[in-house]
Parts: structure tokens; C-alpha cells; sequence
């Protein structure tokens, strides 16, 4: 998995890094962020479009055309709709949630903030989100922008990584340690 995750980031670096700077030039960083953030959303509500991103038994062509017929749907920034076309035909939207993250990253980096990925059982609540975000700025000394995602699995508690640093304490984590602990003790 950690394998996977790094050829994603690197298909999706420069994706990113392209997009960021030519949003930089034309003063659009933050309208492109919030189509990116737009289309993740879509992603996350729409188990369908979920699927057309992620599935390898779609083609290309045929991902393309689905995609134009959504971009000519949403009102998105002509940015943000023409990189998803271009990532689209080059057959690289299983990347599309990577390449996202990695440009918020940079915007947040740019805006001097630090980002962080919050795995969380359930979705958090905006006060939750709030304290959150407050506690690691004293932690850290930036203003934190979170990227948030959901994974059932973790049954409760969180999982944290911001830059290199990663805090688990998923139930999920503690109670396979604790299988651990005990297999060695009986």
C-alpha cells in the first residue's frame, strides 16, 4: 500500500505543481483550490463518480466523454474544468484525489500554513474540526489546514499526519497492539 501511495504522489507532483503555477500567475489560487475541493467533494458524495474515477475497466476515452458531460454540468472555475480534462485524456484520473491533496498542499504552503491529514471513524463536526485545527497550531506555530477523510474501519479516534509526523490513536491501532500483547503473554 505505502508502495502505491508513493508512485500516486509521484504521478500527481507534477500534475499539481503545474496547476499551482499557472493558478499563481493568474492570481487564481484560491478559486482553484475551491473547484478542487469541489470536485473531491463530488467524489466523496457520488459513489458513481467515485467509480468512474477509480476503476481501471473504464477506458480513457470513455472516462473523457463522462467527465466532459459532468464539467459541462458544474459551474467550475474554466481552470479547474480544463486540468480535469487534461488529466482525464491523459488517463490519469485515479490519480485526480492525489493530485488534489498535493495542490492544496502547496497553496497551504504558500499561504504559509502547514496541512494536515485527519482520518477519522465517522465525519468530524465543524467544532471538532475547530479544536482540532487549534490544537495542532499551538503544536506547530502555523495556521493548519486540514484535509479530512473517513475510514470506518478505525471503529473511533483519529489518525493524524502532518508533514512526516503521524499520531494514531484509531481504537483500531490500540486493539491490534493489544493482540499483540497478548499472543505474547499466553
Amino acid at each position: 500500500m505505502a508502495a502505491q501511495n508513493s508512485v500516486l504522489v509521484d504521478i500527481a507532483r507534477p500534475y499539481a505543481s503545474a496547476l499551482f503555477d499557472l493558478a499563481k500567475s493568474e492570481n487564481k489560487v484560491e478559486a482553484v483550490e475551491a473547484g478542487l475541493v469541489e470536485i473531491d467533494g463530488l467524489r466523496s458524495q457520488s459513489a458513481d463518480f467515485a467509480r468512474l474515477i477509480e476503476s481501471p475497466v473504464i477506458g480513457a476515452d470513455a472516462k473523457a466523454s463522462a467527465v466532459e458531460a459532468i464539467l459541462s454540468k458544474a459551474a467550475l472555475d474554466k481552470t479547474v474544468a480544463d486540468f480535469v480534462r487534461v488529466v482525464a485524456r491523459n488517463g490519469r484520473l485515479f490519480v485526480l484525489p492525489t493530485m488534489i491533496a498535493s495542490f492544496r498542499a502547496l497553496a497551504a504552503e504558500a499561504r504559509g500554513e502547514a496541512t494536515a491529514e485527519v482520518t477519522s471513524a465517522a465525519p468530524l463536526s465543524a467544532a471538532q474540526v475547530s479544536d482540532l485545527a487549534e490544537t495542532l497550531k499551538s503544536k506547530i506555530g502555523k495556521t493548519v489546514s486540514l484535509i479530512q477523510h473517513v475510514d470506518p474501519s478505525l471503529i473511533g479516534g483519529l489518525v493524524v499526519k502532518v508533514g512526516s509526523q503521524m499520531i494514531d490513536t484509531s481504537l483500531k491501532t490500540k486493539l491490534t497492539a493489544m493482540k499483540i500483547a497478548m499472543k505474547e503473554v499466553g
